[in-house]
């Protein structure tokens, strides 16, 4: 779904943009997505990894910081003191409008933002850094051979990622004077560190200082081969899937569960953004991801369309078969289907009417364990066929479309 945007106030009153990513169906719960330094909102790497928690129910909000991006206010006033700031009016403000955040995220200096806000958002019960440094400090390696003019002259203009910005002496002097590792000590909440070993940037010492330093309940995860900025989809993909599952242990997630489960049993398919086919589904409160082979030019991190509709199928065989033998006592004790699906000539089905050109068919074999009979196990088969998902496929099935504004 395309995201919300929006502006809200941080300390000084000045504006600070947003954008809130919404799942299709009603979220689970509400994430705030901390930016790397100097990074902004729109970042892929950001990007990717809302439209991944979105798929699977959770609502993300992010924003540029002061005097990024197309927030208001000047970079040069800036220090990490005045992101945690930021990091709590953002929360505050979702807090307003919505619902705070249970789960909070930041990439790289991000990272360190969230671990430092933490304590004043509440309502949060993880918090997931992603390359972070252990020491804000750390973010001076990036101003190299500048800091002595810095300090000399109070305010310098540097290149960082090719943009210019305005850097002061008070902004060294804040993140030198930040103690993290009390903050990190004293979290009182879920941890998930995410590092990639290979991070020339943050090196992986500062997720084993991070790590460390916390208390359980915490995780670690080596994302292997990713660089700094998580710049391959895949990378960005792999995190939010890895958040998604690792959050749900912690999150509230009971009573946007069951409200969900009070709506339309409509399935909404969406696409992602990653790669060329993959979707997101959502059915009710559950959401699973749809895409194609390899070969075929997706990712290969769902099941393609006919896989689904044979999951479908062997699915309900199964729930039917189940229902039956419990009505009719028989000691069936599991069932398994396995499904295959072809192309075949119309000519070679003898029990088809179509007679010219080319047929779908889908080969059925059905595995029953339990001590059953040839008569049991024969009428287990009639009544697979008599599934609901096997008679839509074999009845004549009226499908109308129509395009729908998004707005």
């Amino acid at each position: 779904m395309p995201g919300e945007r929006f502006d809200f106030p941080n300390a000084s009153g000045e504006r600070l943009a947003a954008l809130l990513d919404r799942p299709a169906g009603t979220p689970q719960a509400f994430a705030l997505f901390a930016h790397c330094f100097t990074c902004g909102k729109d970042i892929r790497a950001a990007k990717r990894i809302a439209e991944g928690l979105t798929a699977r129910g959770i609502a993300v909000l992010r924003f540029d910081f002061t005097g990024i991006g197309a927030s208001e206010g000047e970079f040069a006033n800036t220090n990490f003191s005045s992101n945690v700031a930021d990091l709590v009016a953002a929360a505050n403000h979702l807090r307003k409008v919505e619902r705070a955040p249970a789960l909070l995220i930041g990439h790289s200096l991000g990272g360190a933002a969230v671990l430092a806000a933490a304590g004043d958002v509440p309502e949060a019960r993880a918090v997931v850094t992603i390359a972070a440094p252990a020491d804000p400090s750390h973010v001076t390696g990036l101003l190299k051979d500048r800091i002595p003019e810095i300090r000399a002259q109070g305010e310098v203009e540097v290149t960082l990622a090719g943009r210019p910005f305005r850097i002061r002496r008070a902004f060294l002097d804040d993140v030198s004077g930040q103690r993290l590792d009390q903050k990190i000590a004293n979290l009182r909440k879920a941890l998930l560190v995410l590092h990639a070993p290979g991070d020339d940037i943050v090196g992986i010492d500062n997720a084993s200082h991070i790590f460390l330093a916390a208390r359980h309940p915490k995780s670690f995860v080596s994302l292997a081969d990713a660089d700094h900025l998580l710049s391959k989809p895949r990378d960005a993909a792999y995190v939010a899937d890895v958040i998604a599952a690792w959050a749900e242990r912690y999150l509230d997630m009971e009573a946007a569960g069951e409200a969900a489960a009070t709506e339309s049993r409509s399935v909404v398919v969406t696409e992602t953004g990653v790669g060329k086919f993959q979707q997101t589904i959502r059915a009710g409160r559950h959401t699973l991801i749809a895409d194609e082979p390899v070969k075929a030019g997706g990712l290969d991190t769902g099941p393609s369309p006919y896989d689904l509709l044979l999951a479908g199928l062997g699915a309900c065989t199964s729930m039917t078969l189940r229902l039956y033998a419990d009505r009719k006592q028989l000691p069936l004790e599991r069932t398994s289907v396995k499904l295959t699906h072809t192309r075949i000539h119309a000519e070679d089905c003898e029990a088809c009417e179509t007679k010219e050109g080319m047929l779908d068919s889908i080969d059925k074999e059905i595995t029953v364990e339990g001590p059953l009979d040839a008569d049991a196990r024969a009428r287990l088969l009639e009544i697979a066929e008599k599934c609901p998902v096997n008679r839509t496929l074999k009845s004549e099935i009226d499908i109308r479309g129509r395009i729908v504004s998004s707005e």
